[in-house]
C-alpha cells in the first residue's frame, strides 16, 4: 500500500499523514484485523522521522508545503513502512538534489531515528493558585510541551501534553516527586504510556495548562 499525504504546509503535515493513514485502514480496523493503536504508533513513527528531516536537517518553515508518500504493509497486526521508499518533496528554494539527499540519510539511519530516546529539556515555569507546579517541556530551542503536577506527601499527580516531534497526552499517572529532578527522571516513562494524538488535541491541554499562569497560547495549523 502506499500513502501520500498529498500538498500540505509544513506546519500541518503530521495530522495529515495520522489522517490519512487511518483513512487507508478504516476497513481493517472496523473488521478487528488491525488496531487503531497500531495505526496511532506507526503514523507517530513515520512523523518522527519527517520531523528529523524537516526541522533537524533541511530547517524549513512552516509555511513551506510538502509532499510525503512511502509505501508500507500490513503484517500480523502490525504496520510495517518500507522507508527506502520514502519519497519528499519540499517546495521552497531548497534544490531537489539537496532534499533528496538529506532524506536518503535519514532513511539509513531511520530505526536509529524512530527508535532512540529522545532528550527534552524541562523548566519549572511557576505555579497555580490551589499549589500545583508547571513544568514546560523543551527540544533543542523549540517550545514541545507543558506538565502540571499536584504534590501529594513525597509523590506527584502529573498530567500535561508533548507536542513535538510527535502529538502526546499524558494521562493523569503517580510519580515518585520531589522536585524538578523528580521530573526529568521520570520524563521517558511518562513519555512511554501517553497517548498518540493528533495535534489539536495535545496543544489543546497544552493551552489549558498555559492558560492557569496567564501565558500565551500555542497556535494549531489545520491540515488542508
Amino acid at each position: 500500500m502506499k500513502l501520500s499525504s498529498g500538498y500540505v504546509i509544513v506546519g500541518a503535515y503530521a495530522d495529515k499523514i495520522r489522517r490519512t493513514l487511518f483513512a487507508q485502514l478504516r476497513d481493517k480496523i472496523k473488521s478487528g484485523e488491525l488496531d487503531s493503536k497500531e495505526v496511532a504508533r506507526a503514523a507517530a513513527e513515520l512523523n518522527r522521522l519527517l520531523y528529523e528531516i524537516f526541522v533537524n536537517r533541511l530547517k524549513v518553515d512552516k509555511g513551506d508545503v510538502t509532499r510525503v508518500r512511502i509505501d508500507y504493509e500490513v503484517e500480523d497486526g502490525t504496520i510495517k513502512w518500507d522507508f527506502g521508499t520514502l519519497e519528499v518533496e519540499v517546495f521552497k528554494r531548497v534544490p531537489n538534489e539537496e532534499v533528496a539527499e538529506v532524506v536518503r540519510e535519514a532513511v539509513e539511519k531511520a530505526e536509529e531515528i524512530t527508535t532512540a530516546e529522545i532528550t527534552y529539556d524541562l523548566e519549572e515555569a511557576g505555579k497555580t493558585e490551589l499549589g500545583d507546579v508547571i513544568y514546560y517541556v523543551k527540544l533543542g530551542e523549540e517550545f514541545a510541551g507543558a506538565l502540571i503536577v499536584t504534590p501529594l506527601n513525597g509523590e506527584g499527580l502529573v498530567r500535561g501534553a508533548i507536542t513535538k516531534p510527535t502529538a502526546l497526552i499524558i494521562d493523569k499517572t503517580k510519580i515518585p516527586y520531589e522536585g524538578l529532578e523528580s521530573i526529568k527522571s521520570e520524563l521517558q516513562n511518562l513519555i512511554k504510556v501517553g497517548r498518540n494524538v493528533e495535534s489539536a488535541e495535545a496543544i489543546k491541554a497544552v493551552n489549558e495548562i498555559k492558560s492557569l499562569l496567564g501565558e500565551e497560547k500555542e497556535e494549531y495549523i489545520e491540515p488542508e
